[in-house]
């Protein structure tokens, strides 16, 4: 990579990475023309690589329809996501080429390989399973199942036969399973015995019981991973193998409309209550597709790594859909990243020879914080591009993941989206570049973008608020399921519905570059000026003893607001009235005195995401003294209590 001198910020970072020549030669886009040319006429555009990109039975006879609040794409076009994903490639070179690589938890079980033709196979004979067991088209059905391989499996047989998928994390509670299950009206729940975590196995059928009880499950489908003794309730309970047996490896698939619904992903709210966002089949599939194709420049000898798990969007789209529908070789991984020790990703790269990493900033905070003896210890010369997705990643993360797992020659494609875009839409082409830390990059081309103020104006060089323009992005949500009034309230509410509201601030950078300054309610008014919680957050995480912090706001009598930041040490740091002194005087010298946070919480954890997004609505909640609300999207739900009990220590 190379390096040119660029001041992007107030803060010390002044480096840009430009890419090298061979990535240049390499990459299948290179030139920055793509923009222009793509935003001349965005729908044409779109029209353009949908026909390149996906297999269609019937072609649409009107690319793009929009009646406020409701984006339509390739009207009257027949195809099915499952084909796109499987069987096509068995008519190309791509037939005994692997599909999935499966690395369990326990290190003493063997790797599964499964190519796209024995993916095809079985598939096909658990669309028979669903077909035998009475779902058609548009029936829910509940996935609820780890990081195995009978995950992509059963989404891609509801695919296949137009059912709509509903994945619930597998770490979720049962109380969460059971209101995504009422709420989709699901007839069938899939789930496992257990799985690994750890090097222990966790029971989840119990979670899968208490989820179905009083919802419309009929039938539960139990895949048996730990072989673990469960309770079988006789008549609704079936070992998924022994399905199987009952079937045939043929099942042709279900003709889709463009607009017919692949599936639902429930994502919390501020209210929340968990909403259940739609996604169409033909929109979604080719966003799904060509994101993953340019954004991480997959060529088809490449062996692409999204860490993400099925239960999130990314993981739809990165761990399925997309890559799939690429014909790329994906590996899949079960377990806890630092287990047996902090070598295990490093291991699976040097291993499976992984081309396109694509992972978290919290998790390249933790691997950084073992200490960069573990990643030399493996042969990282494989990896050729590095992906972040999740929250916008800080400086020292960033150079971190650049320098010691990329050897300063990969690219970082730092993704901007949500489960509501359905597919990456703010990042850098590894083509192209430049690759800027802390900067996400330009729209993806097709895509547009404004940065509006509170009375809509275009504000740039400033922070502002992120809005999606006209035409729509064709893997946009296509509703709240069963609420069109939420989904108009929480999306179209604002500047009288033309922008879609991603609910995230921004700001412009030489006029296209766009970096994320996070939420829009995590912005607050000191003195009245708007400060950003994740730029506060940045300069505080630039003090050599921080590892990572979150910022709420906090009322003051004059000021109306002022910031409380909540700090994760290093391992070796100790709390003391000193370091508290040295992060306020480095955020005044970052960013200026406003943002000196008025009071710093030292902390062993922070309530956050799978995806790695700190939870601050539920720190401004504990703050308040209120009831902490949904804590089900959670990865480490007991931090909210010991957080509840630390702040009665804490005089505001």
């Amino acid at each position: 990579m190379k390096a040119t001198k660029w001041v992007v910020s107030d803060k010390k970072q002044k480096h840009v990475y430009w890419p090298s020549k061979e990535m240049k030669a390499r990459a299948w886009i290179s030139s920055e023309k793509v923009y222009a040319e793509a935003d001349k006429n965005p729908t044409q555009f779109w029209g353009r690589l949908a026909k390149e990109g996906i297999t269609w039975f019937k072609h649409w006879n009107k690319t793009y329809e929009w009646k406020k609040p409701y984006s339509k794409w390739f009207l009257g076009g027949k195809l099915n996501a499952c084909h796109n994903a499987v069987d096509r490639h068995l008519e190309t070179h791509r037939k005994n080429k692997v599909a999935i690589i499966w690395e369990p938890e326990p290190i003493n079980e063997p790797t599964q390989y499964i190519t796209y033709y024995q993916l095809h196979k079985e598939v096909s004979k658990f669309a028979n399973v669903l077909k035998k067991l009475g779902v058609k088209k548009g029936d829910r059905v509940g996935i609820y199942l780890p990081m195995i391989p009978e995950a992509q499996i059963a989404m891609l047989a509801c695919a296949r036969i137009g059912a709509i998928h509903s994945v619930v994390f597998s770490a979720f509670s049962g109380e969460s399973l059971k209101k995504r299950l009422i709420d989709g009206e699901a007839k069938i729940l899939i789930t496992a015995d257990g799985y690994y975590r750890r090097g222990k196995p966790l029971n989840l059928k119990s979670q899968a019981d208490f989820g179905a009880k009083g919802t419309k499950v009929k039938k539960v489908i139990v895949v048996n991973r730990t072989g673990a003794k469960i309770k079988m309730t006789k008549g609704r309970d079936y070992y998924w193998n022994d399905l199987m047996k009952t079937v045939n490896s043929e099942c042709p698939v279900t003709v889709m409309n463009s607009e017919d619904p692949l599936f639902i992903l429930y994502t919390s709210g501020t209210t929340g209550t968990p909403k259940g966002v739609i996604h169409d089949t033909g929109g979604y599939l080719t966003q799904a597709y060509w994101t993953t194709k340019l954004d991480f420049d997959l060529h088809d000898d490449d062996v692409f790594w999204c860490t993400a798990d099925v239960g999130w969007i990314t993981g739809h789209t990165y761990s399925c859909y997309g890559p799939l529908s690429v014909g790329a070789t994906i590996v899949t991984f079960e377990g806890a990243p630092d287990f047996p020790d902090p070598g295990r990703f490093w291991s699976i790269i040097e291993k499976y020879g992984v081309n396109v990493f694509y992972t978290a900033p919290t998790v390249i905070r933790m691997f950084a914080r073992f200490g960069e003896e573990w990643p030399k210890k493996y042969d990282l010369t494989s990896l050729r591009i590095l992906g972040t997705v999740g929250e916008p990643i800080d400086l020292d993360a960033w150079l971190w993941y650049f320098k010691i797992v990329g050897g300063s020659r990969c690219p970082i494609i730092d993704t901007w989206w949500q489960t509501e875009t359905g597919g990456t839409l703010i990042n850098v082409l590894p083509g192209v570049g430049p690759f800027i830390p802390m900067v996400a990059g330009r729209s993806f081309p097709g895509i547009r973008h404004k940065v509006l103020d509170a009375e809509g104006k275009e504000v740039k060089g400033k922070e502002g608020y992120l809005f999606q323009d006209k035409p729509f992005a064709p893997g946009l949500l296509h509703g709240v399921w069963k609420n069109s009034k939420r989904y108009k309230k929480t999306y179209w509410s604002k500047h009288n519905g033309e922008y879609y509201d991603t609910s995230d601030g921004a700001k412009i950078i030489k006029g296209k570059y766009i970096r994320m300054t996070g939420r829009t309610d995590d912005v607050m008014k000191v003195a009245g000026h708007r400060l950003a919680t994740a730029e506060l957050e940045n300069a505080i995480n630039l003090h050599k003893d921080v590892s990572e912090s979150g910022v709420v706001p906090i009322p003051h009598k004059i000021k109306g607001e002022v910031p409380l930041a909540f700090v994760i040490l290093e391992p070796k740091a100790k709390p003391s009235d000193e370091l508290t002194r040295e992060i306020i005087s480095l955020t005044r010298k970052i960013i200026g005195p406003t943002a000196k946070p008025e009071k710093v919480f030292y902390v062993k954890d922070l309530p956050k995401t799978r995806s790695g997004k700190i939870m601050r609505r539920i720190l401004k909640r504990l703050l308040n003294n209120e009831p902490a609300g949904d804590i089900s999207t959670l990865r480490n739900p007991e931090s909210v209590a010991v957080l509840k009990s630390e702040l009665k220590k804490l005089k505001l």
